[in-house]
């Protein structure tokens, strides 16, 4: 009896620190402004209900404790790389809405951040969390857990999982994730490249006008013109893509 209970406590904490690690790295579930309790509360739950459904692939007894130290690092190892997955792919959005922000003269305007921790213009604020607000309506955590549990029929408790195609699949998540975030933000760079070689252009033949002062306004316009009318499909490509990627990663 002591053996049983023993073996269901080390079932579920081993489940727990697959999908604790998930959420601890999961954009949304991970930002400093939800509260640790409510984050430990969804992951204790989740837990204790896929505990009970992947009973046949959980160690049924006390393991040593050697063992059970490496349990713990192949499941945390495990459940991090499913977060990671999806918040290297909201980080590339990120990082092409700061590209852009800056290249349009919205770089020097930082604000609070919302999702992270980092001071972020009110355009790459605007940009991500509305991306990050279309995934949770689309119910990209249910793919995410969809997944994790599908790793216990590849990937059980006892068994290793293989580093190599883990970093190989990051690599294909970084770089197709960075392909569709810089076709997201084309538009945009386009646009800057384009005014921005118009104004110095004619600051050649009008040398004693400071045009770039004078541009700016206008190139600021003109990039809020184009978001304005961008950003519903922005958004629906984003939020289509990533089954794609996702697939990468845990194919």
């Amino acid at each position: 009896m002591i053996a049983s209970v023993a073996g269901d406590i080390t079932a579920f904490f081993l489940v727990f620190c697959r999908v604790g690690a998930c959420f601890m790295l999961l954009p949304g579930l991970s930002s400093m402004r939800v509260s640790p309790q409510i984050r430990l509360f969804a992951a204790v739950t989740i837990s204790f209900a896929l505990t009970s459904l992947m009973m046949p692939e959980t160690p049924g007894g006390q393991l040593p404790n050697d063992l059970l130290l490496l349990s713990i690092f192949r499941e945390t190892l495990i459940g991090a790389y499913f977060g990671l997955i999806v918040r290297v792919y909201l980080l590339a959005l990120e990082f092409i809405a700061g590209g852009v922000a800056m290249t349009v003269g919205f770089g020097g305007m930082l604000g609070a951040p919302i999702e992270g921790t980092d001071a972020q213009s009110s355009l790459t604020s605007l940009i991500s969390f509305s991306a990050l607000t279309m995934l949770f309506i689309f119910d990209f955590h249910h793919l995410v857990l969809s997944a994790l549990i599908d790793t216990y029929q590849v990937r059980p408790i006892d068994e290793a999982p293989n580093v190599r195609l883990l970093l190989v699949g990051l690599t294909d998540v970084l770089r197709e994730s960075f392909m569709i975030a810089l076709q997201l933000g084309s538009p945009f760079i386009g646009f800057a490249i384009i005014v921005n070689l118009a104004v110095g252009f004619i600051n050649k033949l009008a040398v004693q006008i400071p045009l770039y002062f004078i541009a700016l306004p206008f190139m600021l316009f003109g990039a809020l013109f184009i978001l304005y009318f961008s950003i519903p499909y922005m958004l629906s490509l984003f939020v289509s893509a990533l089954p794609t990627v996702f697939e990468l990663g845990v194919r």
